[in-house]
């Protein structure tokens, strides 16, 4: 699957108490330096260790994270010794990101208590260069339905507005008779990247604010944040629901004033996001001034990351200390759900699918010991998805305590009462056409854009004061009493648990695009 938050389309896309030990730039090379503790480096011991070092591996990356008070000097000397290449520091969390083909590498380092918390390798399939192939999982707008959509369209609509039943569900078309959003307020999508060029999106794009961050260094050359030629829709998708403007073209998205930028986290072919481009990611939308990130997937290759074990430890490790860092610069980081109707509050959970990179095993895991990042890392707003009826949606993962809000993700057993009498979310993709999808990646881009635009009504405030204000104006809802199936069928809702004002479905309820402006 491709981790997308629309897990059905593929992807999707909480309390952790990772022990930061913030290795901020100031920090580190303030604090003392680790020579005293690291098995003297530099000795003879070291060099020897140096020359044998293994190379005869697969070609591995690896997250390092650092000590409070290791230097990144003497972490970056440790990575060489032991048979590694640095391809990055992220010296304000003390993360280095490395490659590897030592089969030792992670050992080695792990060893070295007076320099490293944890070390972990990101992936289970070596790094090689991947042949793309065609994704399809996207319903094209036919030009039948897109005629009739305009023939629908009320003058105050965008021309393929009548089909989007998920603005209305959220009150977003009410909201945009008061505020649009501001062109101040940037949303990033970190992604499988984001068509620019569509005639949909190119006015709200802002080039400055994105980059590539495959292999886990920011790459801002020109174009670099657009999609591969594979043909992935599903950043372009988000995009336009997050922000399309209102420009006589298309579709409007939930904030069409605001600003949109593409962070593109995913590996060619396999739409993989690892570890070390992910915290790329949040780190280059913390440095660059982005209000809120939109994050529709999981990190690859693990389903659920299990603090048991050193190398899942360590990337739950490195991603805590960039989603944290983020929100010390002021991001609001918002995250699917998943899409294989999971309950996120249970006690046990089967995963079949991990690693996805190499050949699963099978496991049985317990989600509050084994998460699902980025929607279950501290701060980060997890969404569940809605069809049109208001049900949560067939796929959607959901659990009580977990789920912070819900919003339309799209169902295609719950058919509205619309031209196309389509249950998914209509939107864009590259090329400058239209069409459908449904998922928790689609959720989360509704709720995304309903932050951009609490976040233009209140410029001053904080990520989580922006996070209190998703839920106090969410509209409660409760537990329904009957649910689809993957099947279409109704069933009886007695997965849904109600608590403290919560729900496990929905959380502190449905967001609300007009509560945000008003």
């Amino acid at each position: 699957m491709a981790h997308l938050g629309s897990r059905s389309d593929r992807k999707h896309s909480r309390a952790l108490a990772v022990p930061v030990g913030l290795a901020l730039t100031a920090s580190l090379a303030f604090l003392p330096s680790v020579a005293a503790y690291a098995a003297p480096l530099g000795n003879t011991a070291d060099a020897a260790t140096a020359s044998k070092a293994e190379t005869t591996g697969p070609k591995l990356s690896y997250v390092a994270n650092l000590n409070s008070y290791a230097t990144v000097k003497a972490a970056k000397k440790a990575v060489e010794r032991a048979g590694g290449t640095v391809v990055t520091a992220h010296e304000q969390i003390g993360v280095i990101v490395a490659h590897s083909q030592n089969p030792e590498f992670a050992k080695q380092l792990r060893a070295q208590r007076g320099l490293f918390v944890s070390v972990g390798a990101t992936r289970t399939a070596p790094l090689q260069t991947v042949q793309t192939t065609e994704e399809g999982t996207t319903q094209k707008l036919s030009a039948a339905d897109a005629a009739k959509a305009a023939a629908n369209a009320a003058p105050d609509q965008e021309p393929l507005e009548s089909n989007q039943w998920d603005l209305r569900a959220i009150k977003a078309d009410q909201a945009h008779k008061i505020n649009d959003g501001s062109p101040d307020v940037t949303v990033g999508i970190i992604d499988t990247g984001v068509d620019d060029t569509h005639p949909d999106l190119a006015a709200n794009f802002s080039k400055e604010q994105s980059a590539n961050c495959v292999g886990g260094v920011a790459d801002t050359s020109e174009g670099a944040w657009r999609p591969y030629v594979d043909g992935s829709d599903h950043g372009t998708h988000v995009a336009g629901t997050i922000g399309a403007p209102r420009n006589g073209v298309g579709v409007s998205g939930v904030a069409p004033g605001v600003k949109l930028a593409a962070i593109k986290v995913s590996e060619p072919g396999t739409s993989l996001f690892y570890t070390e481009a992910v915290v790329c990611g949040f780190m280059f939308a913390a440095e660059k001034g982005i209000e809120v990130t939109n994050n529709s997937y999981y990190v690859d290759p693990w389903y659920f990351n299990c603090k048991t074990d050193d190398d899942q430890k360590a990337l739950v490790e490195a991603l805590t200390r960039a989603s944290n860092y983020a929100q010390r610069k002021g991001v609001l980081n918002v995250a699917a759900a998943g899409n294989e109707n999971f309950d996120l509050a249970s006690d046990s959970i089967v995963d079949e699918t991990s690693p996805n990179d190499t050949t699963p095993s099978p496991r049985t895991i317990d989600p509050r010991v084994c998460l699902d990042v980025p929607t279950q890392l501290p701060g980060v707003v997890t969404v569940t998805a809605t069809g049109d009826k208001g049900f949560k949606s067939y796929y959607s993962s959901f659990g009580l305590g977990v789920a912070d809000v819900a919003a339309p993700g799209g169902d295609k057993w719950q058919i509205p009462a619309t031209p196309d009498a389509n249950g998914r979310v209509l939107s864009t993709v590259p090329g400058g056409g239209y069409g459908y999808k449904q998922g928790t990646s689609m959720a989360t881009p509704h709720v995304a854009g309903v932050a951009a635009l609490l976040k233009s009504a209140h410029p001053s405030a904080t990520p989580s004061q922006l996070q209190a204000m998703l839920k106090g104006q969410a509209t409660k809802t409760a537990c329904p009493a009957q649910v689809y199936d993957a099947t279409g069928a109704l069933i009886n809702a007695t997965t849904c648990v109600s608590k403290w004002g919560q729900t496990g479905y929905y959380g502190y309820g449905v967001v609300d695009a007009l509560g945000a402006v008003k």
